[in-house]
């Protein structure tokens, strides 16, 4: 499927020869010259004394006003030359279609808090939470829904391209929604049916989880071999560190969180198994550094296809500066004629 987006059309301003702007540089060599030289002088006498008195202070500068109109006028005929433009483009941007359905753990064993952010200890589903937005930050272009299971599966978003509705939903997931649990069988089933009627080029299941199966109807071989035959690539990432692990149980008096260290069920095995018949890969993703970059990789190798088509329409406005031009022209002939008439 090609889905098509359209961007808003941008305006700018250029010229067709922005090179002859640099005529521009002479006008002021030119004005300095003909200082330094003066005009042809109408009459001559042995010394200005004797017609100092002629002129009136309000004319002392007609000579330089009549200079600025004629050099003003040189200079809207070099930009005319130069074609002043604006233009208006508009982007006809095609994306290839990529649906990818992100299934969330949210069992109790997300309560561990084997994972950091900054300096803070924080717990798997508040790094999971945090690289997700990253990555559907990254892929404007693709259709991206999420399903959260424990005991059970369920929807938070169908696949969408409003992202920023989808980041809320997102960030409304919390644990104990559902009875506890791992139904990954049952929760990669529900993703593939939610993509199996899209007509989609690339439909992609990423499966993120920190225990075993342990709970739904749906053996998760098996719902991987249905996804497969669908034509849906399935990555699988198994959160959270070996061994055992930090889990709050409670308050103290004081108000801090009491820990108990624990250990999960973790069926490694499980996931790479489902990633090699999903045609995809498998990730370990053992602390938040791992975390981001295994999105970043799965980013990485699904790259979405985009295609670029641009469009320019220009106006020239080289008749305007040619208009200005004439006026000052004109105004400059009428002036020396007349008000500022000079001697022959």
């Amino acid at each position: 499927m090609m889905a098509p987006m359209i961007l808003a059309s941008a305006t700018f301003f250029s010229f067709a020869h922005p090179w002859l702007l640099l005529g521009l540089l002479a006008l002021p060599l030119l004005a300095l010259l003909r200082g330094k030289l003066g005009g042809t002088p109408g009459i001559l006498f042995s010394s200005t004394k004797l017609v100092i008195a002629v002129g009136k202070k309000r004319r002392s500068r007609a000579g330089a006003v009549i200079s600025s109109l004629v050099y003003g006028a040189m200079a809207c005929l070099i930009v005319a030359l130069a074609r002043p433009q604006i233009g208006h483009t508009l982007e006809h941007i095609t994306a290839s279609g990529v649906d990818i359905m992100l299934v969330l753990d949210v069992s109790g064993s997300m309560t561990a808090e084997d994972y950091t952010i900054g300096s803070s200890r924080v717990n798997r589903l508040d790094v999971v939470k945090k690289v997700t937005r990253e990555f559907i930050e990254a892929r404007p272009n693709d259709r991206i829904g999420i399903i959260a299971f424990a005991g059970r599966p369920y929807l938070v978003s169908p696949l969408t391209l409003d992202h920023d509705w989808l980041i809320t939903n997102l960030d409304r997931i919390q644990l104990g929604l559902v009875e506890d649990g791992t139904a990954i069988g049952s929760a990669l089933a529900s993703a593939a049916n939610r993509l199996k009627d899209r007509d989609a080029k690339t439909r992609i299941i990423v499966l993120l989880t920190d225990g075993a199966n342990n709970a739904g109807k749906v053996q998760p071989l098996t719902a991987a071999e249905a996804a497969k035959a669908l034509g849906i690539k399935i990555y699988s990432i198994g959160a959270g560190s070996t061994g055992p692990v930090p889990v709050p149980v409670g308050k103290d008096m004081m108000g801090k969180s009491v820990y108990s260290e624990v250990i999960f069920d973790f069926d490694e095995k499980l996931l790479d198994q489902i990633a090699r018949i999903g045609e995809g890969k498998y990730f370990r993703a053992a602390d938040t550094d791992s975390m981001g970059r295994t999105f970043r990789e799965i980013d990485r190798m699904e790259k979405t296809k985009v295609q670029v088509e641009k469009s320019s329409d220009y106006h020239d406005y080289f008749t305007l500066f040619l208009l200005i031009a004439a006026c000052l022209l004109i105004v400059e002939a009428v002036l020396s004629q007349t008000l500022w008439r000079r001697l022959p």
